[in-house]
């Protein structure tokens, strides 16, 4: 099995035998919502492969090659009457260098011009042409030119990574994004000429693919004729895979290597699933690239499971957008970060439009929306007239947790270490020794009694640990997971291919230091009682090295007691 990794070219994937997972029937779904459409999903979601799709599917060029590309797909089985109509025109605004306007001006000025060239060269355009648009000075007099040329084309316009480059200077710096995009900027008059291109008839067709809104949101009356159709129902499933497809792409690996198929999948949905992009679908997604990354790294030679689970890209991908959290009210921002850590969910509205006006507060519900455009959240079930959002998967909580020690560091002006962090866990895997444990805990204990940035609750403190716990990769580590109906307040789960010598189970017991000994004792009582509750359990028996703690804690102090 060739698997493609990295690959978003649709024809290579096909001719040169690449696994891939049929999509096509959303080619049809697509054409019947409408000519303009705005698709967003989280980075690395399959959004450009199903572009190359489209592209290969429309366009005039490809037509001797439709029965050898989609003959054994479902839309080469029931192709609709537009396939082969088109002149493709393709922008792909990734990778556009960011440090100044002038930069940012001269990057899209390139891929601009770049696109509407090669389109000229394929379909056979006077080079002269070429050399006209060459010396308009602005992305907009060089597309409006190009469109002034082709008043009898019939164009399908398909933009990748529209807003790429604008969500990395919108972390750094509203004033210019608002600059480059806002009223008067190049960006918005580029879009301003494609919406005049639309109503003359010369663009037929628009798909623009994506991450966030607030691009297109900012310059709205610029560019308002697409159709967002990011949460509509219909497209929940056209990027991603489903449990029934990232089943069929394991079932090899299972047989080889004599696995059983349930935990293989069960893990894999811990890890990448999770993803429900309308309150109305069934069915939750996997992340594509991930499944993949997993796919690629596991060696079915030795039947052994990747080193880590986590995806080094993902994780700098992530890492770059983390920094949309600075927007609008920080503090406000993370105070919704917290809510989300410590109660595993947060309730709110998605907003259709986020309004970056200066004179606009950003508020939590745009903030909410934001998270879930990034694929920091998902829809979980609906509440009244509200949402309520989760974490999808791990790796976003293991995002999540490094993204919280930092924003630790910050508030309390202290750096936590991580090789200490690491060794305290490496002590617990190894030699049940929780001492090492304690003592970073304590530390950070003591930040939040000496600087009040945090509430002081159990449910605060157990965000504090895991915030720990999270900074090493030896363990899955479960919060409130449900086992037999019953909820212990955290797992460490052995993780393969890491083999360690113990598994634990923490109940967190916290008593207010007003609350003095008698309270103490109280909460020690209840929380031995729930442990060898939870001891009794079938799932619970069937750990094996399984080691129990409770930790009990003033806020300040804090005992394990091993039971």
């Amino acid at each position: 099995m060739k698997i493609p990794y990295g690959e978003s070219n649709f024809k290579k994937i096909i001719t040169q035998g690449f696994l891939y997972i049929d999509k096509t029937s959303f080619i049809e779904t697509l054409e019947q919502n409408g000519s303009y459409n705005i698709l967003l999903r989280p980075r690395r979601f399959g959004k450009t492969l199903f572009l190359s799709t489209l592209r290969s599917y429309y366009d005039i060029r490809c037509k001797d090659e439709f029965e050898s590309l989609f003959g054994q797909l479902v839309i080469g089985q029931r192709p609709t009457p537009l396939k082969n109509s088109y002149q493709i025109l393709a922008f792909d605004f990734s990778g556009i260098e960011t440090s100044s306007e002038e930069d940012i001006r001269r990057g899209f000025n390139r891929r601009v011009e770049t696109a509407l060239k090669k389109f000229l060269r394929r379909y056979g355009y006077p080079l002269e042409t070429d050399r006209i648009i060459e010396k308009q000075t602005s992305p907009a007099d060089k597309i409006d030119y190009f469109f002034t040329v082709l008043e009898e084309a019939n164009i399908y316009l398909l933009i990748d990574e529209y807003d790429h480059f604008a969500n990395a200077i919108l972390g750094e710096s509203l004033e210019l994004f608002s600059a480059i995009v806002g009223k008067g900027g190049f960006v918005r008059a580029f879009y301003e000429v494609i919406k005049t291109a639309t109503m003359e008839g010369i663009v037929d067709r628009l798909l623009i693919t994506g991450v966030t809104s607030i691009t297109l949101d900012s310059m709205t009356s610029g560019f308002n004729i697409g159709d967002n159709i990011t949460y509509h129902q219909d497209f929940n499933q056209a990027m991603g895979f489903t449990a029934q497809e990232t089943e069929e792409m394991i079932q090899p690996f299972v047989e080889v290597c004599e696995l059983n198929q349930q935990e293989v999948m069960q893990t894999l949905a811990n890890w990448y699933n999770g993803y429900r992009f309308s309150s109305r679908a069934e069915e939750k997604i996997f992340n594509p690239d991930m499944v993949l990354y997993f796919l690629r790294s596991f060696d079915s030679v030795e039947c052994r499971w990747p080193e880590r689970m986590l995806d080094d890209n993902i994780a700098s991908d992530y890492g770059k957008i983390m920094r949309l959290f600075g927007i609008g009210d920080r503090e406000g921002n993370f105070a919704i970060l917290e809510e989300l850590l410590v109660n595993g969910e947060i309730i709110g509205h998605h907003k259709g439009r986020l309004d970056l006006d200066t004179h606009k507060p950003f508020e939590r519900d745009d903030f909410i929306s934001l998270l879930l455009y990034m694929g920091f959240i998902t829809i979980n079930d609906t509440v009244l007239a509200d949402l309520r959002y989760r974490v999808p998967n791990y790796v976003i909580e293991q995002l999540y947790y490094r993204y919280f020690k930092t924003e630790i560091e910050l508030r309390s002006q202290v750096t936590l270490d991580n090789g200490r962090l690491k060794e305290a866990v490496r002590q617990l895997a190894l030699h049940d020794n929780i001492t090492p444990l304690l003592e970073e805990i304590r530390k950070v204990l003591a930040l939040f009694s000496n600087r009040d940035f945090m509430r002081m609750d159990e449910k605060h403190i157990k965000a504090v640990i895991l915030t720990l716990l999270y900074q090493s990769e030896v363990y899955f580590i479960r919060s409130e997971a449900e086992v037999n109906k019953r909820y212990p307040d955290i797992l460490l789960l052995e993780r393969k291919p890491i083999a360690v010598r113990y598994q634990f189970l923490f109940e967190l017991k916290f008593s207010k230091k007003k609350e003095g000994d008698k309270g103490l004792e109280a909460k020690r009582a209840e929380g031995i009682a729930q442990i060898r509750a939870y001891q009794e359990l079938a799932d619970i028996r069937r750990l094996p090295k399984l080691q129990s703690y409770l930790l009990l804690t003033d806020g300040i102090e804090i005992e394990a007691i091993a039971v």
